[in-house]
């Protein structure tokens, strides 16, 4: 499974569920017919999607069976995935959105500045938030600052201090 995103809240009165995507292309989501909700505490649920759509920063959906906002409510907090065999593969030195999240952050001293928390898309680049001891910290995903990316090894190395 590839987390694409969490449920942010509920969407209206008829049972939307309003999506903060974890992928650079907020309409990635809409392309899958099929959702897996869930995550390790609640385990995975399979659900048809009716309908989708794109919504300012968000996607909102409409899955089978969720038919008011009490319903939509329950689901708020569960991520969102997909089989990874439905994704393409990704080319050489670019990575899922997904894949990021909870990888370590070290930087080039050794230092580990905390977990990618979440990504951000700021128009001229994505920016890690990393989450630390000392708070979030904010590193843009471009060459001069990411040195490494270690899918295996579960760490990101960065040309970064902790108090920049």
């Amino acid at each position: 499974m590839v987390i694409m995103g969490r449920v942010a809240d509920a969407h209206g009165i008829q049972g939307w569920l309003k999506i903060q995507p974890y992928t650079a292309a907020l309409d990635s989501l809409t392309a899958f017919r099929t959702w897996w909700l869930g995550d390790e505490q609640r385990g995975w649920r399979e659900l048809d999607v009716l309908q989708s759509a794109v919504r300012g920063k968000s996607v909102v959906a409409q899955v089978m069976g969720c038919h008011d906002r009490s319903a939509a409510e329950q689901y708020k907090g569960w991520l969102v995935a997909v089989p990874r065999n439905r994704l393409p593969m990704p080319d050489e030195g670019e990575y899922y959105w997904s894949d990021l999240i909870g990888l370590d952050v070290v930087n080039e001293s050794g230092m580990r500045l905390g977990v990618v928390d979440t990504l951000l898309d700021t128009g001229a680049n994505q920016v890690l938030s990393v989450a630390g001891e000392q708070g979030e910290i904010l590193i843009p995903f471009i060459a001069s600052a990411i040195r490494q990316v270690d899918l295996a090894g579960k760490v990101i190395r960065v040309d970064w201090q902790a108090d920049y």
